[in-house]
């Protein structure tokens, strides 16, 4: 039975409860029985295939719930145990994504997960989204550096993955770093993006053990009168310079062609590479300015996203306009200014961040900023260019901190049929 059709049956149990509840009688309750629960958006109702050139949650509209886990392959587990995993996650997520109950162990599925064979999921689904549909969720997996050594593919390992180079404002937390095994999870119902999160660490089983989770969120959709570019925590409109699907170059820029160059392996075709950093916001000291210096620090305007120079959000800042005490109307370090391709020989990522907040750091201040995940062909064209630049002198560097850092490989989409990784794993 599909969620979407428990939904039905749940809400109309819940509604004859509340009903005798008020009544106190089913006589009462059968003279007035109330009109059939109907949604009130169509939020839970929008789904995302599964399979396709590329994996979900790349060109995906921003979610409002997201979660990013990074996992060890088990001492001892290897090539097998991870095509097994892979072939497990693969199943439930495109079982999850089409808004389905996770079958795990009730369907018995039989596919390496223990040594019975059987599911480690405890057989049945948690039951935690039955009264939802799939609201959009995606689940995407990719490779890290470490993952090749694992499983005896270390020949196969994309030069690409080489490690990031240091940064001057890297203050790194290895064990929130890399890891063997990445999955971002994407949804637009907080319930439904947890409910993958446990089913996927069911399926992981004796095979691996998370190294770590990030938890993040985003404006829910609908949240606006129109469809606006998100805004993170410092309240700044994020993302307006992103390229887009419609641009000649987006898909040159963002993944690997169908049929990769020399040097680049061929299960990597219709793949991108994922960049993942945990960067804190010094929200106490951001605060603390005034708004003109903030626009200042970011070089647009607060209110709509739109550059100091003038127009609207998506107009192209004038970076040679002085003011009359003849300086940059944008500053020489404004974070604008210094990210724009323009300034970093075309290099171009597709920034899909989430916000955290995490609490209250031992420092008394507020532990939230930005997941940062952006998407790109090569990283060594995309991300580290910019970070290069903005590393050297970008005057938002004084409120934030980069904590954790990871850079993964995530493989093409799964055709019918195919597990994600299967390229790659068995060949």
């Amino acid at each position: 039975m599909s969620r979407r059709r428990l939904l039905g049956t749940a809400g109309a149990a819940g509604a004859t409860g509340l009903a005798l509840g008020a009544v106190g009688g089913a006589g009462a309750y059968a003279a007035s029985r109330p009109a059939p629960a109907t949604a009130l958006t169509s939020v839970g109702t929008n789904s995302v295939p599964f399979h396709g050139a590329h994996q979900p949650g790349i060109t995906t509209p921003l979610h409002a719930r997201g979660h990013l886990i990074a996992f060890d392959l088990a001492p001892g587990a290897g090539r097998k145990e991870a095509a097994a995993l892979l072939r497990r996650w693969s199943a439930t997520a495109r079982t999850l994504m089409a808004g389905e109950p996770a079958g795990g162990g009730a369907t018995g599925r039989k596919d390496g997960a223990g040594p019975d064979g059987t599911a480690p999921d405890g057989g049945h689904d948690t039951g935690i989204a039955l009264d939802a549909g799939p609201s959009s969720l995606t689940v995407t997996f990719g490779f890290g550096r470490t993952f090749f050594d694992r499983t005896g593919l270390a020949a196969r390992r994309p030069a690409a993955l080489d490690p990031l180079p240091a940064f001057s404002s890297d203050h790194l937390d290895a064990g929130r770093s890399n890891g063997d095994l990445w999955v971002q999870i994407g949804s637009n119902d907080a319930l439904v993006a947890f409910h993958a999160l446990r089913a996927l660490q069911k399926d992981a089983g004796a095979a691996a053990r998370v190294r770590w989770q990030m938890n993040g969120f985003n404006r829910t959709p609908g949240a606006t009168p129109h469809p606006m570019t998100s805004r993170n925590l410092m309240g700044q409109i994020d993302g307006t310079g992103n390229p887009k699907p419609s641009d000649p170059d987006f898909d040159r820029r963002i993944f690997v062609p169908a049929t990769p160059a020399a040097g680049i392996p061929s299960w990597m075709a219709g793949g991108s590479y994922a960049v993942v950093r945990r960067i804190r916001m010094l929200l106490d000291d951001w605060e603390k300015l005034t708004l003109a210096k903030q626009e200042q620090v970011i070089g647009r305007r607060k209110s709509d996203g739109a550059p100091l120079t003038g127009g609207t959000e998506t107009t192209d800042p004038d970076l040679d306009r002085l003011g009359p005490d003849g300086e940059p109307v944008i500053p020489s370090n404004a974070h604008a200014r210094i990210s724009t391709p323009e300034a970093n020989g075309g290099a171009a990522m597709l920034r899909r961040p989430f916000s955290f907040h995490d609490g209250i750091g031992p420092d008394g201040t507020p532990d939230a900023g930005l997941l940062f995940v952006c998407w790109q062909a090569d990283p060594l064209k995309g991300f580290v260019p910019v970070q290069r630049k903005l590393d050297r002198g970008d005057a938002l560097s004084a409120f934030i901190r980069h904590e954790a850092s990871g850079l993964f490989a995530v493989p093409g989409g799964a055709r019918e049929g195919e597990y994600v990784g299967q390229r790659l794993l068995e060949s």
